[in-house]
């Protein structure tokens, strides 16, 4: 329909002021089966949109097939055709999603009437340059770091490998007044898209949160998610639909565990050694006790860490961690609190630097107590094979709840260790998993050390309602409340 001069005016007036005016009405989008359609846009991608406009920073977490990345190929377009010098920088996964993202906006450009349509300064399949002097770059995370940005927008951001140094980089380019639009499907917890999520739900940083769910979507129906629920699998549909962070990406530990694990920590604990140490329960008369340990060079690199757990119910009683403790120093903390926890049984990993805490515990400062493998050598050797072995322990006690974990650090080391591409199983690219990995040695000397140590009940333990057989009572008088302990009869 042929428009008058003024009906002209008044419509790129309209679509001037009103993104969403202009894509409803102007933009056309491929239909993998309709072909070439109008974008008519949903409730949840307007709200989308007044976000975005509404806000300088934006984190959005959607589900799968939500239209978000065409979304921001139409407001990309908008931008630059009614804003001068404005520079629109899209970063996606690989060059394929680069490219395929110009591609969305030069066929949206191309299908616009001529009245709408500035002149083209240059066009290939990384940039699209127009006569207002603004221009979309659309390009793997890496390339154009020093580049002034008016809005950047970074597609599948939790799936971006090289996304914290690209992050690291750009952000002095945008500091002074740029826009950032980061969207992404979830993809685990050890990555920066989650990170910046996690801070902005706490108010930590300047980003504003925008959550979609699948359910906001017209034609994902409850039928439709039963039928498709089971055709993709549990994790897949968390992470593609259901927007869950935990348990998804690659985690050795599953989904439900995670979870189980992260509502039962217990922030309630006194700390020693500079903050370096937690302590949820004090040693209790009669029980026995299993330090289990990893150490470092406490150069600020990896940590040296350990775990005190309760060998009567698997309960983490007290944790240490710290990179700024030298091994001497280790040695004594160690051997303090082994005394501390009634000689504690201490399992030392004996590879590399183990070996040198083992002797200055055991020639130097004389602990008598260290765990012995069944070749009698002190500490536990990891190799490939017997790590398998260690880390099948850790999974099946954390599956099974036969240890209690009341730490918030040692539960987040949990959540960032993975199951890498090539089948090794480790902490993510900058995370560490120290804690994690003396907790695997802990799950799986546990039992062998339960079959070699008598266990006695708890004293005075609430919740055991084990009676002490070697405990009578003696009264020498109506006030006298005391008890004597028969255990020497049968020593």
């Amino acid at each position: 329909m042929e428009l008058t001069k003024e009906e002209i005016i008044n419509e790129i007036k309209k679509c001037q002021e009103d993104p969403i005016y202009f894509i409803n009405n102007y933009i056309l989008i491929e239909h993998p089966l309709r072909g070439l359609v109008p974008f008519h846009l949903y409730a949840f991608q307007q709200r989308i949109l007044n976000e975005v406009k509404d806000h300088r920073f934006n984190v959005i977490r959607k589900f799968r097939q939500a239209g978000v990345t065409t979304l921001c190929a139409a407001y990309s377009l908008w931008s630059i055709i009614f804003n001068e010098h404005h520079n629109i920088m899209v970063v996606s996964i690989g060059d394929r999603e680069s490219t395929a993202f110009l591609r969305r906006v030069t066929l949206m450009y191309d299908d616009l009437p001529l009245w709408l349509k500035p002149g083209i300064q240059e066009k290939n399949k990384h940039n699209l340059h127009l006569t207002t002097n603004s221009r979309i770059r659309s390009q793997p995370a890496g390339a154009g770091r020093g580049e002034a940005v008016s809005h950047l927008i970074v597609d599948e951001a939790a799936f971006i490998p090289e996304m914290r140094e690209f992050w690291t980089a750009i952000f002095p380019t945008i500091s002074t007044g740029g826009k950032v639009t980061m969207l992404s499907t979830v993809n685990g917890m050890s990555n920066v898209f989650y990170e910046i999520y996690r801070e902005a739900t706490e108010r930590n940083n300047s980003f504003n949160v925008v959550d979609i769910h699948w359910r906001e979507h017209p034609d994902y129906t409850e039928k439709w998610a039963e039928e498709t629920k089971p055709n993709i699998g549990e994790r897949a549909w968390l992470q593609e639909y259901e927007c869950s962070f935990l348990g998804t990406g690659d985690t050795f530990i599953d989904h439900s565990t995670l979870g189980r694990l992260r509502g039962s920590t217990n922030d309630n604990y006194r700390e020693t050694y500079r903050k370096r140490m937690r302590v949820w329960e004090d040693p209790k008369p009669y029980a026995n006790y299993l330090i289990s340990v990893d150490s470092s060079y406490g150069r600020e690199k990896d940590y040296s860490a350990f775990h005190v757990l309760d060998l009567y119910n698997g309960t983490q009683v007290a944790e240490f961690y710290s990179n700024k403790t030298s091994l001497r120093d280790f040695a004594e903390i160690i051997k303090e609190e082994g005394y501390k926890y009634n000689t504690a049984n201490i399992v030392i990993e004996r590879n590399g630097l183990g070996l040198a805490l083992i002797e200055k515990l055991f020639e130097e400062l004389e602990y008598e107590n260290l765990w012995m493998d069944d070749k009698s050598e002190f500490g536990m050797l990891i190799t490939a094979k017997s790590k398998e072995a260690v880390l099948a322990s850790l999974e099946d006690c954390l599956r099974t709840s036969k240890v209690k974990i009341n730490s918030e650090r040692t539960v987040s080391e949990l959540l960032t260790f993975i199951i890498t591409e090539n089948g090794k199983i480790e902490a993510d690219d900058g995370y560490n998993d120290d804690l994690a990995l003396s907790l695997a040695v802990a799950c799986h000397t546990m039992g062998d050390i339960l079959d070699s140590t008598p266990m006695m009940p708890h004293v005075g333990d609430e919740k055991s309602n084990t009676k002490d057989e070697y405990i009578i009572p003696i009264k020498t008088s109506r006030y006298d409340d005391d008890s004597e302990d028969l255990r020497w009869v049968i020593e």
